[in-house]
């Protein structure tokens, strides 16, 4: 089955405001820069986004906050990012942080089906016990926290049971891809990619490479052609466009 379709602007004109998107990459790396700009232009608000984090200023998700498209974000990690913080800090957005493997597995399991899992991670903190403030009023009160979360004893462990992921959309991007939606990831780009594309009920692809079915070694894929409905085929230049979050050099000749 062909899915390629032929522009980003087609493969996200079905979501709508009020769409939950599941986002992958890490920090800069592996997020899907053309399909987020594609996004934007279509206009849609209200998002709920689940991203490791929520891009930077200007850059990947950081457009659509700083338009005011983003409702919700479910994230690990929200450092470099101004307007995040403002608009977290006044009250203009709703931001649930989970431990980062967490937030992995919550991914992983929705896309395999599992309604819910135990872990030790958060035990013993405002994950567990509630408390985190997820939104603030104006006035910097907490306007809305999280709830308590049930806690057993596993092994002899305790145990937070947090529930899976599931989303309306997976956005994600791909070192390469075969025309059945087939991926293989680079390097950190891996991270969260592959669940966040199984946890998106209709999961869109961007391949910096795209070539025919049957050129991918099996052994080499990293997330299987069933997960993904549609795939966007990257220009040279789309490809190449990748943004760097902290530039770092040494003087020539300098020893490391």
């Amino acid at each position: 089955m062909d899915k390629v379709v032929a522009s980003a602007a087609e493969a996200v004109a079905d979501i709508g405001s009020g769409a939950s998107l599941a986002v992958g990459g890490f920090g800069l790396s592996g997020i899907p820069t053309v399909l987020l700009e594609a996004l934007l232009e279509t206009g849609a608000d209200d998002l709920t986004v689940v991203s490791n984090n929520c891009g930077t200023d200007g850059h990947g998700l950081g457009l659509l906050l700083a338009a005011h498209r983003i409702r919700r974000v479910v994230a690990s990690y929200v450092g470099e990012n101004k307007e995040f913080a403002r608009q977290y800090l006044a009250g203009e957005l709703h931001v649930e942080l989970t431990p980062q493997g967490t937030l992995a597995e919550k991914l992983r399991a929705g896309g395999a089906g599992i309604g819910a899992f135990y872990t030790p991670t958060g035990v013993g903190t405002q994950v567990a016990d509630g408390g985190l403030p997820w939104r603030y009023a104006p006035d910097g009160s907490v306007a809305l926290a999280s709830e308590p979360k049930e806690v057993r004893v596993i092994g002899g462990r305790q145990m937070v049971l947090e529930e899976s992921i599931t989303t309306d959309f997976a956005l994600v991007r791909a070192a390469v891809a075969d025309r059945a939606g087939n991926a293989v990831f680079h390097a950190a780009a891996r991270n969260f990619n592959p669940p966040a594309a199984t946890a998106g009920r209709t999961t869109v692809l961007e391949a910096e490479r795209v070539v025919e079915v049957g050129e991918l070694d099996p052994d080499a894929v990293h997330l299987p052609g069933i997960f993904v409905q549609r795939v966007v085929a990257l220009t040279p230049e789309q490809a190449a466009d990748k943004g760097i979050e902290k530039r770092t050099v040494r003087t020539r000749g300098e020893e490391s």
